[in-house]
């Protein structure tokens, strides 16, 4: 439709498309809220247009009107639905305005009208870029934080696929010591048993050979009374005749010594029985199980810290795809022990390299992990081929030693020293004074050499004190 049907087609009160039309006998239509409007406010009802008095006070519906502006109205939406750029609610026009002080676009028909008096006006272009450019200062702050919930939830992902595999290779580790231990058990009993059959064989062979040697005298000398008993039977005649025979036969069996049992025949079984579980541990201890005083945390290793599977030795290697998870530490080339210390007495062997760069010792509970120069430790480190032990980056001291491969770490806690041994040359090289107030931890650092903590030799006292000494205050 043209802008002349549009015009036609408003009312020519509010200058909007009618709206539930109605026609007056002078055949003026307005909308029906706009003409009772107008009446509402005048004495005489009379036509907005012509001021004739109408024939009726309740003027009849225009249908025709009023579906021809429906059709107008769809066909108007269905354009403004086609094109791109949005029109004016009210006027059917571009939005090319913006008002500063509703803050909403309006069209040049808008700027003019009475709800917009007095009102500042911008270009669209130019109100668009403005608030386009205070919105993205808005918004950069939320991307911002989305960029950081996408990387905490990386890390989460990594943690959670971290966490599947330590499960699965922790679970590998224990299975395969179990297999060793079940496997020693199975070789012991096999050898004990081995043991009870190969001297149960032997005794029994030793009561075959006696007992046969015994039913062998008891034949002979049976056969020799079963004789002699039948000459007893004879006719006095006979048995005279063969009296001297009998009596030579009888005196050439003297009556033998009745064999006895001799010591030891029975099976040892106390041997056998006696500390048996005691003894298996024992001799498990000294081929198989192993007690280090410091067992390192894997989740505290820096990246290109590679630990043994026994977690008691750590090399330098490529970095490895590990969580940033809080306990680990970022910069130092740093692993800690496992458990720390916060009272008594506390001894480990540390086994060294003799080049390289490393460092060991104790640092605080709130040694800074993820800083490059942190605080907090008492260490011996060997560096361009010095040893050197420091409380600081800045606070350190010199060690007139050559050679170092074991060295004991000795932790007195309550009475604020950490001394350390030369093991091989049984001199203490240093003691490190502090009134230490922290839980501290174990650690070891490298760049090149391994480190390992050493094993302690398990000694079992088998003077065992009894449980209760009561029974023996009665005598």
């Amino acid at each position: 439709m043209s802008s002349q049907s549009e015009k036609d087609l408003s009312c020519p009160v509010c200058h909007d498309i009618y709206r539930d039309p109605v026609i007056l006998s002078c055949s003026h239509s307005f909308c029906n809220n706009c003409l009772q409007l107008w009446w509402t406010e005048r004495e005489i009802k009379t036509c907005p247009l012509c001021k004739k008095i109408p024939l009726l006070n309740d003027p009849p519906r225009n249908l025709v009107l009023k579906n021809l502006c429906e059709a107008f109205l769809l066909q108007r939406d269905k354009k403004a639905s086609a094109v791109s750029e949005p029109l004016c609610r009210l006027h059917h026009e571009k939005l090319k305005l913006f008002c500063l002080d509703h803050q909403q676009p309006v069209c040049v028909v808008c700027r003019d009208s009475k709800a917009h008096k007095d009102h500042r006006f911008n270009p669209t272009e130019e109100a668009a870029q403005d608030h386009r450019e205070e919105l993205q200062k808005r918004l950069k702050p939320l991307q911002d934080k989305l960029k950081v919930f996408e990387q905490v939830k990386g890390k989460f992902d990594q943690t959670a696929e971290h966490i599947k595999v330590q499960a699965q290779q922790t679970e590998k580790q224990i299975k395969e010591e179990f297999k060793k231990l079940q496997q020693f058990l199975q070789n012991e009993e096999k050898a004990r048993i081995t043991a009870l059959r190969t001297e149960e064989k032997q005794k029994s062979q030793m009561m075959k050979e006696k007992t046969e040697n015994l039913n062998r005298k008891m034949e002979t000398l049976s056969e020799t009374i079963r004789a002699t008993e039948e000459q007893l039977r004879a006719e006095d005649v006979v048995f005279l005749q063969s009296y001297k025979a009998a009596v030579i036969r009888v005196k050439q069996r003297p009556l033998l010594d009745v064999p006895q049992l001799v010591s030891g025949a029975l099976i040892d079984v106390a041997k056998h029985l006696g500390n048996l579980t005691y003894n298996i541990w024992n001799k498990m201890k000294k081929k198989m199980v192993s007690y280090t005083p410091v067992i390192l945390d894997p989740n505290t290793a820096h990246p290109q810290l590679i630990l043994s599977d026994d977690l008691t030795s750590v090399t330098f290697g490529g970095r490895q795809k590990v969580p940033d998870n809080p306990e680990r530490c970022h910069y130092c080339k740093v692993v800690l022990g496992s458990e720390g210390f916060d009272s008594g007495t506390h001894i480990w062997d540390v086994e060294v390299g003799e080049e390289g760069f490393w460092a060991f010792g104790v640092v605080n509970e709130s040694y800074e992990r993820k800083v490059e120069a942190p605080s907090g430790f008492w260490q011996l480190c060997l560096r361009d081929e010095k040893y050197i032990v420091a409380t600081t980056l800045d606070t350190y001291k010199y060690l007139p030693v050559k050679k170092l491969q074991r060295v004991r770490v000795q932790l007195e806690y309550d009475r604020g020293k950490l001394s350390l041994f030369d093991l091989d040359a049984n001199t203490l090289m240093h003691t490190f004074e502090h009134n230490f107030t922290e839980k501290l931890f174990p650690y070891l650092f490298t760049k090149k050499e391994p480190l390992k903590i050493l094993p302690v030799i398990l000694k079992v006292d088998k003077h065992i004190t009894p449980l209760s000494t009561g029974f023996w205050s009665h005598f």
